[in-house]
């Protein structure tokens, strides 16, 4: 197996502007929009309407990907980070997981102490109905799904396409601005939104993988469900 390298640019400005197209109209407007408020008049619960909304995400970003970054230029997966990575960096991805938990947990108390608040309406909902089927639900749905769809097109894709573009920390930055604004409207985490974004983008660098961004990424979400349920 050839090593993995970022010198190759596979895109132009055409994938980059019809999956940004993807990113910030049409699952915001159809997606977030239109088909969660159908499937909340359905259920009539947020939990439930929200994380089918994110697995149909999974499903549109995965597909956009693969539709119009890898499929046209006859790219395999490897092209968007799946790869393997040297075991000597479970340590790392193990400093990055306990890094990211304790300056949440700092973020977390001073917005609090400034007024402010973190919950959203799938965390209310989760608290409201603590059934064992719903923690499930919302457990897959932040620890699984999520962290593996957002991998593969912030940092696999997004990443990649502004750091061959113009270096590591405008890819950095930019990728992880992009993965910042996605999570308005819950305002008051974009910090960790943006610092998460950060680490990911950083882990995928060092190995060439997004494995150790989705681990992290997994194990981060899940804690903030464990914690929602016990809280």
């Amino acid at each position: 197996m050839k090593e993995f390298s970022f010198k190759f640019m596979y895109w132009s400005w055409k994938e980059l502007i019809l999956l940004l197209f993807m990113t910030f109209l049409f699952v915001p407007i159809a997606i977030e929009n239109l088909l969660q408020k159908a499937l909340y008049v359905f259920f009539e619960d947020s939990l439930y309407s929200g994380t089918l909304t994110g697995l149909l995400m999974a499903i549109i970003f995965t597909a956009g990907v693969y539709f119009i970054a890898l499929k046209p230029h006859n790219l395999a997966w490897r092209a968007v980070g799946f790869n393997t990575f040297q075991s000597t960096y479970w340590k790392t991805i193990i400093f990055w997981t306990g890094f990211l938990i304790v300056i949440s947990v700092v973020i977390v108390i001073l917005m609090e102490l400034l007024g402010g608040t973190t919950e959203n309406t799938k965390t209310e909902s989760l608290q409201n109905n603590m059934g064992i089927w719903s923690i499930l639900i919302a457990f897959a749905s932040a620890a699984i799904i999520s962290p593996i769809y957002e991998e593969i097109f912030y940092r696999g894709f997004l990443y990649r396409w502004f750091r061959v573009k113009w270096g590591v920390s405008a890819g950095i930055l930019l990728s992880s601005i992009i993965f910042m604004l996605v999570h308005i409207p819950t305002y008051n985490t974009l910090p960790i939104n943006f610092l998460t974004g950060v680490v990911f983008s950083w882990t995928y660098e060092k190995t060439g993988s997004i494995y150790p961004g989705i681990i992290i990424h997994g194990v981060f979400n899940g804690i903030a469900v464990a914690l929602t349920a016990l809280g």
